[in-house]
């Protein structure tokens, strides 16, 4: 009977933690779900707006040019996600890829493609430096963006995995004999309804999560540094303004091609041994551009952008500061106590009133021996303590390098478009005509548009084909390659990518 009754101590502990702990792990679950699939939303309209700038002043190269952009886009979300990709080579291969497609199409009409010479171009954008500064501008910018957002996620994950560790925790032979003490041990004596003392219960669950309450000062410390790196994920660091403005940063990298097409002509046809032809003038829309507005228009009544939603969620963490610490007093709050200490059980008795020093030996080796209750669970601790620290340490280097640049980025943003208020409308810091758009997208479960498909008119040879359960699907054959793009409203999965994390059990 002792023996089942230590191994129901056991289980009730473990159900007693988990509930303790189920509010702030469901937060962070939520939010884990919810920012990776809004970072995953600006993406794909990034992604749309950049295809809908090529096919609106460049619409010759446009489908040429949707592979490019898929591939940049799909690199991106990768690294966001945690994938071991370089940005500098990613931006770079967009544009080495993008350049022979503009030399053959506007400054060098007659230009014949082959395998050499669309390689020779490639190698030659970067030694004649085809799009001047804007390449390296994008690489700032993105791999800022990425870099902040990707770690926030990282963040988010593990403390979802320092949660699930702490409620599956082992604990040793002295803590499961306080727990039999303190909940059925009162059985023995006839007094099956008896509720321990608040008091009692306290000292119970300090000894037994001694160990735990280690976590503490790390833990805050984690807190703290999400709300830091929430509250510097603005200007290059925001991922909102750099991805959904990167199509206007592209689209000026093409026209310092064009301005400078006879200069690069010249030297292009030297290191690649084309024969001279005239550099002709890109067709381009004159008028202003703009993405349709009624195919955009989303009901922004009681809604919320990224960045308030991240003002929002670390509001309701905050609250969760000195978890681990008052992790004993949470335990007790869930179980049945007398919360008042009177006619309740001492672990040995049934007293009036709960008086500590009142009770005898037992008492007095759990408290002088507090520090041993959990030793069996200290290597999973040190684990997370480990883990934890890592963590504050990346988070806190990356406000260190930006405190150290914050000069350097406000002259870069600056230089830029310009951050906006969540209500304004933004345009390209150029100050030429280009798409309109918002440098914040209203954060809503679903979108009232999907530009995957509506908002791509080129793609008429890319139609629409039905599976067998309805999804639309299009598909992009070039060669062997082949992308795919599957249209769907944006969801809120609760499944969470681990983004590399080990799992410390």
């Amino acid at each position: 009977m002792e023996e089942r009754y230590q191994v129901a101590s056991r289980v009730n502990m473990e159900q007693l933690i988990q509930a303790a702990s189920a509010k702030l792990k469901f937060l962070i679950i939520q939010n884990a779900a919810i920012f990776q699939e809004a970072f995953e939303m600006v993406i794909r309209h990034a992604r749309n707006y950049t295809n809908t700038m090529f096919k609106t002043h460049y619409q010759n190269i446009s489908l040429k040019t949707f592979k490019l952009v898929g591939e940049l886009f799909t690199d991106i979300s990768l690294y966001v996600l945690g994938s071991d990709i370089n940005v500098n080579d990613m931006v770079n291969e967009f544009f080495d890829g993008l350049f022979p497609v503009v030399y053959g199409n506007y400054l060098n009409p007659g230009f014949r493609e082959s395998v050499e010479s669309v390689e020779c171009l490639r190698l030659a954008r970067r030694d004649v430096n085809a799009f001047g500064q804007y390449p390296k501008t994008m690489m700032t910018q993105v791999s800022k963006s990425l870099q902040a957002s990707r770690v926030f996620l990282q963040a988010l994950n593990l403390g979802i995995e320092v949660i699930n560790t702490t409620d599956y925790l082992k604990f040793n032979k002295d803590c499961g004999r306080g727990l039999l003490k303190m909940w059925y041990c009162s059985h023995c004596q006839g007094h099956l309804l008896a509720r321990p003392c608040a008091g009692y219960c306290g000292i119970v669950m300090r000894g037994c999560l001694s160990s735990v309450g280690e976590i503490d000062s790390y833990w805050n410390e984690y807190i703290a540094s999400i709300e830091r790196l929430a509250k510097e994920m603005h200007g290059i660091y925001d991922l909102e303004r750099v991805l959904l403005n990167l199509f206007s940063l592209i689209q000026d990298a093409v026209v310092h091609v064009e301005r400078n097409g006879g200069k690069l002509s010249s030297v292009v046809n030297k290191l690649c041994g084309t024969s001279k032809h005239r550099v002709s003038r890109s067709v381009r829309n004159g008028g202003d551009t703009y993405i349709n507005k009624k195919a955009i228009k989303v009901n922004t009544g009681n809604q919320e952008t990224l960045s308030g939603k991240r003002r929002e969620f670390i509001m309701k963490l905050k609250a969760y500061s000195h978890f681990y610490g008052s992790l004993p007093a949470l335990v007790c709050r869930h179980t049945t106590i007398a919360e008042n200490d009177t006619s309740c059980w001492n672990g040995q008795e049934i007293v009036e009133r709960f008086q500590p020093h009142v009770v005898k030996n037992g008492f007095k080796v759990q408290t002088s021996n507090q520090e041993g209750k959990a030793r069996s669970a200290e290597p999973v601790i040190n684990q997370i303590i480990d883990k934890l620290n890592h963590v504050n340490q990346l988070l806190k280097g990356m406000s260190t390098q930006r405190r150290k640049n914050i000069g350097k980025i406000a002259d870069e943003e600056d230089s830029q478009s310009g951050d906006c208020d969540d209500e304004d409308e933004c345009e390209d810091g150029s100050g030429r005509s280009g798409l309109r758009i918002r440098n914040q997208l209203r954060f809503i479960p679903e979108l009232d548009y999907d530009l995957d498909i509506d908002d791509v008119p080129f793609n008429k040879q890319m139609r629409n084909q039905q599976d067998q359960n309805g999804r639309e699907i299009t598909h992009l054959q070039s060669g062997s390659d082949s992308i795919k793009t599957v249209s769907a409203k944006p969801l809120l999965p609760l499944t969470i990518t681990l983004l590399g994390l080990v799992s410390v059990n």
